[in-house]
């Protein structure tokens, strides 16, 4: 029997830690090579941690919320091969403060048991020592916060999850696609064919499986429906959730905002997408988005106040020549915002196949840290949700973000005539501090004449 410690890795941008957002097994669990233990949070992205050996989890390196230093032992690992004392080194309290996680009585039975079934692997037979502390017991209360519903059981710790019945066709599919132990339990347990399961690498990780959930194609999984009062639920506010939080209370209490909202035409608009669309062969469908980020590139640059970001402390506004467009995109971890990179030299097919593989991205956590960053100004859209109006807020240090609203249907007067109109409003807020009411005001009549005249998008 030997330890392996397993040292959180330096996964870049020059970070010297990282905070632990989720546990994905907890003291006592056996586990496979390849298995997902961890979420890590960095400033820009959340970085799933894969086990590189199997074995039963003996220590963690603290709780869910607080960080963990770069080539600091992360987990501590019982394992069957012959690891050298350098690959294991003595791990020093992390903090002053600790607590002991013995194993439970049910834990110790069923290592007793895998143990006898298994000569020669083992299983934890003491608690883990007082220089780690053990997952909490809300790990996996927060894992469901941030997107990963399937938790290893607290039941049958060692047990690795149903097998698919053997003689199906498309189990002998399933087995061929390569995936970890763990993931194939975790695709039996939600009803999962491997086989459908996209992955842009050689094997199917458990990234892969929340992707194939969180797009709603798992045919055989159903999320079980409430019938009655559900205990309340304390969650604590970490990673992804604390840094918008964080965020937002900084933009409202350090810059002064004010909303102009005007009404929008879009009927001509409507038409030409539909037409832009019954004929565009291969290309991605024609949302509004793209035709309304086309008109802003248009826009901005005889509004060079909007397209700026400013720093306050340094007191200087940078007016920007390009348009470096964030677009707030919903995901289960929260408010994420992918951006656009020059945006005003995409045409809007180009601008729509972009925004289809940043949403994709942002929803799959796989952006990377040069997508999540310096933005110039922002747009965002509750879609099908729409509303009457917002006022969104400034992802500061920029200066201004634009919110378009749900389209209706209503009568207008044209001249003497009654017609039926797609109507729009648009809002905008913007900082004050530098950007007048009247520049606000003057840039969305501008942005509006484009988007009810729509072929001056088109025009030079």
């Amino acid at each position: 029997m030997a330890r392996f410690t397993f040292k959180l890795p330096d996964i870049g941008e020059g970070i010297s830690e990282a905070e632990i957002v989720a546990w994905h097994v907890k003291v006592g669990d056996r586990i496979e090579e390849d298995q997902q233990i961890a979420d890590m949070m960095t400033d820009k992205a959340t970085v799933e941690m894969e086990s590189p050996v199997s074995g039963i989890v003996v220590e963690l390196a603290g709780e869910v919320g607080e960080s963990v230093s770069i080539g600091a032992a992360l987990v501590v690992i019982e394992t069957a091969g012959d690891f050298s004392a350098s690959e294991a080194p003595a791990l020093e309290p992390l903090t002053d403060e600790v607590k002991v996680a013995p194993l439970s009585e049910d834990q110790v039975e069923v290592a007793k048991q895998y143990e006898a079934e298994n000569p020669g692997v083992g299983a934890p037979s003491s608690p883990a020592p007082a220089s780690f502390t053990a997952s909490p017991a809300e790990a996996g209360a927060q894992s469901r916060a941030f997107g990963n519903d399937a938790q290893p059981s607290s039941t049958s710790t060692f047990a690795t999850g149903p097998r698919p019945s053997p003689g199906k066709e498309e189990d002998h599919a399933a087995a061929r696609v390569l995936a970890s132990p763990a993931v194939r339990a975790r695709a039996a347990d939600l009803g999962i064919d491997l086989a459908q399961v996209k992955t842009e690498s050689d094997r199917v990780r458990h990234s892969d499986l929340d992707a194939f959930l969180r797009y709603g194609q798992g045919q055989g999984y159903h999320a079980p429906h409430a019938s009655h009062a559900r205990p309340d639920e304390a969650i604590k506010v970490i990673g992804m959730r604390r840094r918008i939080a964080e965020n937002m209370a900084a933009s409202k209490r350090a810059i002064p905002h004010f909303t102009y909202v005007e009404e929008i035409d879009v009927t001509a608009l409507e038409a030409m997408r539909g037409d832009l669309n019954a004929n565009r062969g291969q290309r991605p469908k024609l949302t509004l988005l793209p035709l309304l980020i086309a008109a802003i590139c248009k826009t901005v640059p005889a509004f060079p106040m909007i397209n700026a970001r400013y720093d306050d402390e340094a007191g200087v506004v940078t007016r920007h020549g390009a348009v470096h467009l964030g677009m707030a995109t919903q995901t289960d971890a929260g408010l994420t915002v992918p951006v656009i990179r020059d945006a005003q030299d995409r045409n809007v097919w180009q601008l729509a196949t972009e925004i289809l593989r940043l949403a994709e991205a942002a929803r799959a956590n796989k952006l990377k840290p040069d997508e999540m960053g310096g933005g110039t100004l922002t747009v965002t859209s509750l879609g099908p949700l729409g509303g009457i109006a917002t006022t969104p807020v400034i992802n500061r240090p920029e200066v201004a973000i634009i919110g378009p609203n749900k389209i209706v249907e209503r009568p207008i007067f044209v001249g003497d005539e009654i017609v039926r109109a797609k109507l729009m409003n648009l809002s905008i807020s913007c900082d004050h501090r530098v950007v007048d009411g009247w520049d606000a005001a003057s840039f969305v009549q501008a942005l509006k004449r484009y988007l009810e005249t729509p072929v001056l998008l088109f025009a030079d």
